[in-house]
């Protein structure tokens, strides 16, 4: 089960056209993948994406499989980056969740928002969950650890990048993923792919010293499934 991906095509910075997304979809399914749920960017300015027009695409999308005689059981989502422009998508209920109440997130990798734990709070006052995506990936808390608790502590859960833990990403990236693990800090995971050079990647060893918690948080995916 995957709960973060990029392969509607011509939306975001993932797939590129139909052909893409199921080559893309193909492969996945050929490395053990069952279920989907994209989740393309939703950024001011970068990725206008809305609602609408993301579950239109996904329309699209599944049409295009059943025509083509593709097998694949595929939902969208969206990953929001947070931002001002997000709390007003909160207010207005014009949110895309993973399942129930998760709403998958994102942070700029320059430096968290300002009003980060703000925004968190506008979200739970709305009845949502925050659902950090690739928590590790940003740099900016590496040597400021103490701050996942306390986005932990906030509400936030978290979803680790499973390319996270082949070093796809660089080393400190992978030491931080697995010290979330270590630490029980991940709920999810996700493959985030968004290209055929991230499957490739997939043909890396995990380079995780202790892979029990990872186990347990690929297990944990099984909530999303239908």
């Amino acid at each position: 089960m995957d709960i973060h991906s990029h392969l509607l095509p011509s939306i975001d910075d993932g797939s590129k056209n139909l052909n893409d997304t199921v080559d893309l979809l193909t492969q996945l399914k050929q490395l053990g993948f069952a279920q989907f749920i994209t989740t393309p960017h939703v950024t001011t300015g970068v990725w206008d994406n809305t609602k609408d027009g993301i579950l239109s695409k996904l329309k699209e999308t599944q049409d295009y499989l059943i025509s083509e005689n593709q097998d694949f059981f595929i939902r969208a989502a969206a990953e929001y980056i947070l931002d001002a422009q997000f709390t007003e998508l909160v207010l207005n209920k014009k949110i895309l969740t993973l399942k129930e109440n998760l709403v998958l997130v994102e942070m700029s990798y320059l430096n968290p928002p300002l009003q980060l734990f703000d925004l968190i709070f506008e979200m739970q006052i709305a009845g949502y969950v925050p659902l950090l995506a690739h928590p590790e990936r940003y740099g900016f808390y590496h040597n400021n650890f103490s701050e996942f608790s306390r986005l932990k502590n906030a509400g936030c859960k978290f979803q680790l990048n499973l390319l996270s833990t082949m070093g796809y990403y660089g080393p400190a990236v992978a030491e931080c993923a697995e010290k979330l693990l270590k630490n029980g800090m991940i709920d999810f995971v996700g493959s985030d792919v968004h290209h055929q050079k991230h499957i490739d990647a997939f043909s890396q060893r995990i380079i995780l010293k202790e892979a029990t918690a990872l186990r347990n948080a690929i297990a944990n995916n099984d909530f999303f499934r239908i």
